[in-house]
């Protein structure tokens, strides 16, 4: 008897994996489905691997509002996802404003965040995301060219919070090729296409050059180069974490000098992410300010976070302070 078509069978396997590891229990499993090849792909292979298990599969999309046909399209991917063998579907629209800081992370944003509220409104710990090899190397890339340090170019973690995403292994060409072989269409965002998007340019014509240029395999060596360094991001975070729990409030400039720079300057950041600065606006010049504090004191006045915080040095301490 013939098995499966290898790209199905990698679907599955990666799947299976990613939930083993996770464990889910008996509690619902959330597929965040956009109705690309990716997403159906990872829905298809969770429903596969559901079929003996104690844990309903659900199918979710969001509708980011930012085309006309967008409701069109929710409304098609929620019958492919109850085609496709979901137990339950969901859809919801979310509001996208860019607020200066670019409309693709606007959307990841509104779209985790309705994520994170469905699965808790499931009482789901597990919702998986389509994201492939492919998405990882443009991470790297995108990292390396805006000089945004390790934690960026460690890439997308596998799992963080309720989130896993058990395809950073395949590549975009196996989940096509996967839809394909189980006769499933997808659609194909316009955003993909649109030139605007630094990402969609890095996919049309970065990476491609690349591979002209300097041989195949650099989209695999990308994705490489993240998983090497998560493990020296998430180390370091691990240090941070101990060393910021010692540390009385407000932070004495002579402990934090004691500290080693990378351990040092991660500290600087969850504390002004604990004093309520926004995760996704802090950027390595803002803890580069708040580590001039104390590397560079000559009475400079106080940093600016997002969020309406500032880090100020005042009485030998670092102070973090709101409005």
């Amino acid at each position: 008897m013939n098995g499966p078509d290898p790209a199905v069978a990698a679907t599955r396997v990666a799947v299976r994996r990613a939930l083993t590891a996770g464990d889910p229990g008996s509690a619902p499993v959330l597929v965040a489905c956009s109705g690309g090849a990716d997403s159906l792909a990872l829905l298809a292979a969770t429903v596969f691997e559901a079929r003996e298990q104690p844990w309903p599969v659900v199918g979710v999309t969001v509708d980011h509002g930012l085309h006309e046909a967008s409701a069109e399209v929710a409304t098609h991917v929620i019958g492919q996802m109850a085609a496709l063998g979901a137990d339950e579907t969901a859809s919801i629209r979310v509001k996208v404003e860019g607020d200066g800081h670019g409309l693709e992370a606007a959307a990841r944003q509104a779209r985790y965040a309705v994520l994170e509220e469905l699965a808790d409104r499931f009482g789901s710990s597990t919702v998986l995301l389509g994201h492939t090899l492919d998405d990882q190397a443009e991470t790297v890339l995108l990292g390396l060219t805006r000089g945004s340090g390790g934690r960026s170019l460690a890439g997308m973690r596998r799992t963080f919070g309720v989130f896993r995403r058990p395809l950073l292994d395949l590549t975009r060409a196996q989940t096509e090729q996967a839809c394909r072989a189980q006769d499933i269409g997808w659609w194909t965002d316009p955003a993909n296409d649109d030139p605007r998007f630094t990402r969609t340019r890095v996919r049309r014509d970065v990476l491609p050059m690349l591979e002209t240029e300097l041989g195949p395999g650099v989209t695999q060596n990308l994705a490489r180069t993240a998983d090497l360094l998560r493990a020296d991001v998430e180390h370091l975070d691990d240090l941070a974490d101990a060393a910021y729990a010692v540390l009385p409030d407000p932070l004495p400039v002579a402990a934090l000098l004691e500290l080693a720079p990378a351990v040092r300057t991660r500290v600087l950041r969850l504390a002004a992410l604990r004093a309520g600065a926004r995760d996704a606006e802090l950027f390595h010049e803002h803890v580069r300010a708040l580590d001039a504090l104390l590397t560079d004191w000559h009475g400079q006045g106080a940093v600016d976070l997002p969020g309406r915080v500032r880090g100020v040095r005042r009485d030998g301490a670092l102070v973090f302070e709101g409005d």
